[in-house]
């Protein structure tokens, strides 16, 4: 009786740790993460004073959540995040004259539309590129950028510089 008894505790003790470690894993305490990109220092300085006005929520109230590496650079908001980079190299799609463009309240973006993955939304004519993704899990379209246009157009400089067609 004793062995049993032994084995039992030793197999509850085990399913115990089994449980702990798949709730410490959960969903809920997953941060997003996102590579931080590499501006140079007059960029960054764009990035941080726009990190400072961006959004609490988004569409559909989405709120903001913690993306690692914590950085003034990124941001991120609901699971699975949206996410906004700043400061990124200059992407090839600014200067594609076949993408697809939109301007909201005066902040022009190129739009990509990559299927399942979601949108990706580039800003053009700034001092700095930004780069929003949005997963497809939230059927957004432009009406996003709604929520980014004023505190890009503060905050990040236009750019006498044309795209190189």
């Amino acid at each position: 009786m004793t062995s049993s008894y032994h084995r039992l505790f030793r197999t509850s003790a085990a399913a115990a740790l089994l449980l702990s470690a798949a709730v410490a894993c959960s969903p809920t305490d997953v941060t997003a993460s996102s590579a931080v990109p590499t501006p140079s220092a007059e960029v960054a300085k764009y990035c941080e004073a726009l990190h400072k006005e961006l959004p609490e929520k988004v569409i559909e109230n989405v709120g903001r959540t913690e993306l690692s590496p914590e950085s003034p650079l990124t941001a991120g908001w609901g699971d699975p995040a949206i996410v906004l980079r700043c400061g990124i190299d200059r992407p090839a799609e600014v200067g594609d004259p076949k993408a697809n463009g939109v301007e909201v309240n005066g902040v022009s973006w190129v739009v990509d539309d990559r299927g399942e993955d979601g949108l990706r939304f580039i800003t053009m004519y700034r001092e700095a590129y930004l780069e929003l993704l949005v997963p497809a899990s939230y059927h957004a379209d432009a009406g996003i950028l709604v929520e980014f246009a004023k505190p890009v157009a503060k905050n990040i400089p236009k750019s006498l510089e044309d795209p190189k067609f």
